[in-house]
Formats: structure tokens, C-alpha cells, sequence
């Protein structure tokens, strides 16, 4: 399977962005949340991820977590995919702790936020539509 992360799979319209936190749908495991919603887009998934400047004041800081989120999506990206199926989604996830993570324990925690994703999703929870 390929885990790549190319840029077609990166969420970056700010329209989305906004409707997604407006209009989605979350779950939370500590440190972790996930927003998402269905889109109408060619891409199965569509992935952005944030930390807050509250939190950690430091650029260099919230950039070094940005990019471990991005490695541990990218390692487990293929969960998200068979979890979805035929469905587009697009996904922001947001780091909600205050203390530097490693990668291991996020790429640990990115495997706790996609259990409870996963049972979210099974619910058959009506996951609202972009239009």
C-alpha cells in the first residue's frame, strides 16, 4: 500500500476549512481530535492538520508537531482508507495537549482516534454534506 502523503491529499481551501468546522463532525482521544465531513471531491481523503499557538508559543514547536502529526497520519493513512471505503472525507486534526509528543506516542495515539473514528463511522452517524 502506498504511504505517501502527495500534495493532492492536503486540505487547503479555506471554504472547506471553515465548513468543515462549522458543519463536521468530531471525536476526541486525548491528545488528538479529529474533524471531518463528507466532501464532494475526487480524493478519497483530504487531510490538514493544526496546533494551537495557545498551547505552544514557538513556531519551531508547533511546526516539529505538525510535522509528526503528518508522519503518523502518513504511517497509518491506510486505516483511514479502509475505514471510508467509497466515501470523500475531508479531515483536520487538531493536537490538543500541552506537553512536546514523541512520535511514537502520537503515532499511538493516532491508532486510538482512528478505533474511536472507526466506531463512529460504523454507527452509520449521518455525516453531513457539503454543498
Amino acid at each position: 500500500m502506498d504511504q505517501s502523503f502527495p500534495k493532492k491529499e492536503k486540505l487547503k481551501s479555506a471554504t472547506l476549512i471553515s465548513t468543515l468546522f462549522t458543519e463536521g463532525n468530531s471525536v476526541s482521544k486525548y491528545p488528538l481530535r479529529l474533524v471531518f465531513m463528507e466532501i464532494e471531491e475526487t480524493e478519497k481523503i483530504k487531510t490538514a492538520v493544526s496546533v494551537s499557538k495557545r498551547s505552544f508559543k514557538k513556531a519551531v514547536d508547533r511546526n516539529r508537531i505538525k510535522r509528526l502529526m503528518r508522519e503518523a497520519y502518513r504511517l497509518n493513512k491506510h486505516l483511514f482508507l479502509n475505514t471510508v471505503k467509497e466515501n470523500s472525507l475531508a479531515f483536520m486534526f487538531l493536537y490538543t495537549g500541552k506537553e512536546m509528543p514523541t512520535l511514537e506516542k502520537l503515532n499511538s495515539s493516532m491508532l486510538r482516534i482512528h478505533q474511536k473514528f472507526e466506531d463512529f463511522y460504523a454507527l452509520g452517524n449521518s455525516i453531513k454534506h457539503q454543498k
